[in-house]
């Protein structure tokens, strides 16, 4: 389990037809849904064989340079030279809870990744059952195991946790340092949430505490249904953990009960979120919507007709606030399914179909920093001309754009993100190959308020919208 996450799971099956709690003085009592639902989870232990370093190599790692010890290794390999590290078995612990009563369970990959050996054991069980491996998958950190057994296990069923409010009370239940069955109790603090753990970041956040071996237990709402999957914590905060919305495990988990790979949608392309001087600057009235920094020659996309700057505003039908939500609805769905995406192109709104890859396909290409040249000054910006040397250098076809050779401080393009050694290829759609021309764009949409630039960037397109003094 990484350091700074503690994960937890949740699954389908039996649904407790009525609500669970009773109230004690207007608080909540918890002691049916933890009695209930504790039933259904599990203690999961694995054990997987790693290679020590060499000889003394993991200490050496640890001792400062010039510090005596160091020496001393150092001789010792001299002489001895560096000895083969020994296998040793490492263990680990989380959570999970039944899904069918014929013995799959829910827990989290970074439970059981690269282990050896898996064994659950239950609340009223002592006995310990060894698990195997259903499915998989990585991005969204959910697994599928399943044990052998006579016995009919008690499962727990998923709930709706888009209809989920925040303050709502929550249990969680799991194994967290290894005290096992331990139930906290909390609230729903937000919804929504992104922290970087991945493409498909969609957290529940609550204060319900987590804790390292909670991966892989359920987040329960007050009829005892699965909500969530508690999958992180802020190790820098107290009662501050995140959990996978059922509604978005559920779809996972239903294709790793059956052994099956999950395969996402991908149309090709690179995209970012749209802010008030990118939509400014291309006649949008809100900034909502994925903007097209780039498409992939020959990829769904580019076969589609999609181009570079169009914006994405819906996918059949339903309306894309920002990259993340674009990157989920297209990776809801299957590779060769045609999906239907409203793009803003010229100041009006058009349709084009899109038949689906599958994620994964894209290599970006390389990009080395430029050389410095003649300069002239725009917005801020020390300007040249890309020519045939600089292409070279850049990896570009032919000599196009004009190169950041310095930045101004507190300039419209230092503010706005640009960096020394960025390339402009276009300015309001339109290439751009010196600075004369980026002037006259500049000066003839200047009544929009701001120009929207295409910067190539390590390899990489993206669009950054520069504000222009309109008075």
């Amino acid at each position: 389990m990484h350091r700074h996450l503690a994960k937890i799971i949740i699954v389908t099956g039996l649904v407790l037809a009525l609500p669970l709690m009773a109230r004690a003085n207007g608080l909540p009592v918890f002691t049916e849904l933890a009695a209930r639902g504790g039933k259904s989870v599990v203690f999961i232990s694995t054990e997987k064989t790693t290679q020590a370093a060499p000889g003394g190599q993991q200490f050496r790692q640890q001792v400062p340079e010039g510090h005596p010890f160091r020496e001393f290794f150092d001789r010792f390999d001299q002489f001895f030279g560096q000895q083969p590290g020994q296998p040793r078995k490492q263990m680990g612990q989380g959570s999970g809870f039944v899904i069918s009563a014929n013995g799959l369970i829910v827990t989290n990959n970074h439970v059981i990744e690269d282990a050896d050996k898996v064994t659950v054991r239950f609340q009223d069980d002592a006995k310990e059952y060894v698990a195997k491996v259903v499915g998989r998958d990585k991005e969204t950190d959910l697994a599928v195991i399943k044990i052998d057994t006579d016995r009919t296990l008690p499962v727990l069923a998923f709930g709706d946790s888009d209809a989920l409010q925040v303050g709502e009370w929550v249990l969680a239940i799991g194994n967290p340092f290894g005290l096992d069955n331990t139930v906290t109790a909390g609230i729903i603090s937000a919804k929504h949430r992104i922290i970087g753990a991945g493409p498909f970041d969609n957290f529940l956040q609550t204060d319900a505490s987590i804790n390292p071996g909670n991966s892989g237990g359920p987040l329960l709402n007050m009829r005892g249904e699965v909500v969530g999957i508690n999958t992180a914590i802020n190790a820098a905060a107290d009662n501050i953990g995140f959990a996978i919305p059922s509604t978005q495990a559920e779809k996972i988990i239903a294709q790793l009960k059956e052994g099956k790979a999950v395969k996402r949608g991908w149309i090709g392309v690179t995209i970012q979120s749209l802010d008030e001087n990118q939509a400014k600057a291309l006649g949008l009235p809100e900034a909502k919507g994925a903007l097209i920094s780039s498409v992939g020659q020959g990829h769904p996309a580019d076969k589609a007709g999609i181009r570079q700057g169009d914006v994405v505003l819906e996918v059949d039908g339903n309306p894309v606030n920002d990259s993340k939500e674009l990157l989920a609805r297209i990776a809801g769905l299957k590779p060769g399914d045609k999906a239907r995406l409203t793009l803003w192109r010229g100041n009006k709104r058009i349709t084009k179909t899109v038949t689906l890859g599958e994620r994964g396909e894209k290599i970006m290409a390389a990009m080395q920093p430029p050389q410095p040249g003649a300069q002239a000054h725009v917005l801020g910006m020390a300007l040249q001309p890309v020519g045939q040397r600089e292409a070279n250098a850049l990896g570009l076809d032919q000599p196009q754009g004009l190169i950041v050779v310095e930045i101004k401080p507190d300039s419209p393009a230092a503010n706005e993100g640009v960096r020394q050694g960025d390339v402009i290829l276009q300015a309001n759609q339109q290439d751009v190959n010196s600075p004369a021309e980026l002037e006259g764009v500049i000066s003839r949409d200047k009544a929009r308020g701001a120009v929207m630039l295409l910067i190539k960037r390590q390899g990489q397109n993206l669009f950054v919208a520069l504000p222009l003094d309109t008075e």
